[in-house]
């Protein structure tokens, strides 16, 4: 039995951005509907090109919450990690089972730990993200 490897099909991810006209967000309302998209894409198995448009929302989103209610800090892992435990309907729990530690995931939560490549790699595996999102 052959497997087929999923390969990224332009036109359908032109379709997608046609369909959702993804952007910059500069309003809570449109910070909103972009939420409600990634809510939408990521709670099913999603195609190369919705992946994609996944990616790039939560980037967009990610870069908006940063400027609109943090505007004084860097980009942090640990509001990416925050952000994308909220939006996925995880629990702390789910990620002491990721992580291995009750104490590893409230230090890092806190800021007491760097997450380092060993656990950028699980977590980005666990919520289904490229890994740089976990770096500053």
């Amino acid at each position: 039995m052959m497997k087929f490897k999923l390969t990224f099909n332009p036109d359908k991810y032109k379709e997608l951005l046609t369909a959702y006209l993804p952007k910059v967000i500069r309003t809570e309302a449109e910070n909103e509907q972009a939420l409600a998209i990634v809510e939408d894409l990521m709670h099913r198995k999603r195609s190369p090109e919705e992946n994609e448009l996944y990616q790039l929302l939560i980037t967009l989103i990610e870069k908006f919450e940063q400027e609109y209610y943090q505007p004084n800090q860097q980009n942090n892992p640990q509001s990416m990690l925050l952000f994308l435990l909220e939006q996925s309907d995880q629990t702390k729990a789910d990620l002491q089972t990721v992580l291995g530690s009750e104490i590893l995931v409230d230090d890092i939560l806190n800021s007491n730990q760097k997450i380092n490549p060993e656990l950028t790699q699980k977590l980005a595996e666990f919520f289904h993200v490229e890994a740089n999102l976990f770096h500053k």
